[in-house]
């Protein structure tokens, strides 16, 4: 009988564990644009990890667009302008950190532009198994509650639902993305204080929007829900 080959998924453990710690560092500024990242040799040594490793971490970071590599000049960390800021993985190290007001807010202005037009298009749009699959979101954020990881994630699923019920595919591809700022940006509110109130009811009047069928109206609700998340939020960064 073959046993199972746990090479592998240790192989991609260590690699994705460095480019997370090396990600984080880069957004965070502890690396700025233009430095040289140590060579590979020195930085594999130091590490205790394979060359291979080190080396497919800096890919994951390059197709992120945090570093680029150029023969004799070695990795060097990438204009702020060239980073894939939409990439969940780099949200996330953004948000390990302290992301700042300006970079938050921005986030918010992102989903004002999207959301409300990929909330009208669902309501259209949207099949009976897609609203059924967003009945069943809100009602696991009703029963977990936002302060939880189970609510959170039924949150992001929500907000994924929508924007997969558009039929628009290039639109979709923005789902991940959306997602992952909508958690982020409540784990955030929650690391400055609590909760200032309940946001399922905001939820619960876009759903029915879009279980009408009601683009106008659909629209309308998920633009009233971004704008008290960003209260919420400003809220937050007052403290």
């Amino acid at each position: 009988m073959m046993k199972p080959d746990t090479a592998a998924p240790r192989a991609l453990r260590i690699h994705a564990s460095i480019a997370h710690d090396l990600g984080v560092a880069i957004v965070t500024g502890v690396h700025q644009p233009g430095d040289t990242l140590p060579g590979e040799i020195e930085c594999a040594e130091r590490l205790n990890v394979s060359r291979s490793a080190y080396r497919e971490a800096v890919r994951m970071l390059a197709a992120k667009g945090l570093v680029e590599s150029r023969p004799k000049a070695g990795t060097q960390v990438s204009a702020r302008s060239r980073w894939n800021l939409l990439d969940p993985d780099v949200l996330q190290w953004m948000f390990e950190s302290e992301p700042s007001e300006a970079f938050v807010r921005s986030l918010f202005e992102l989903r004002m532009i999207v959301e409300p037009a990929a909330a009208a298009l669902a309501a259209e749009r949207r099949t009976g198994r897609e609203l059924s699959q967003l009945g069943h979101a809100l009602g696991e954020m009703a029963r977990h509650g936002l302060t939880t990881a189970e609510g959170r994630a039924a949150d992001q699923a929500f907000h994924h639902l929508i924007l997969e019920a558009t039929r628009n595919e290039p639109l979709t591809t923005l789902s991940s993305s959306i997602a992952a700022a909508v958690g982020w940006t409540t784990i955030f509110k929650q690391r400055k204080r609590r909760l200032p109130r309940d946001p399922l009811p905001d939820h619960q009047v876009l759903y029915d929007a879009i279980a009408a069928g009601d683009a106008d109206a659909a629209r309308a609700a998920m633009a009233e829900l971004v704008r008290r998340a960003l209260v919420d939020t400003e809220m937050s960064l007052e403290r």
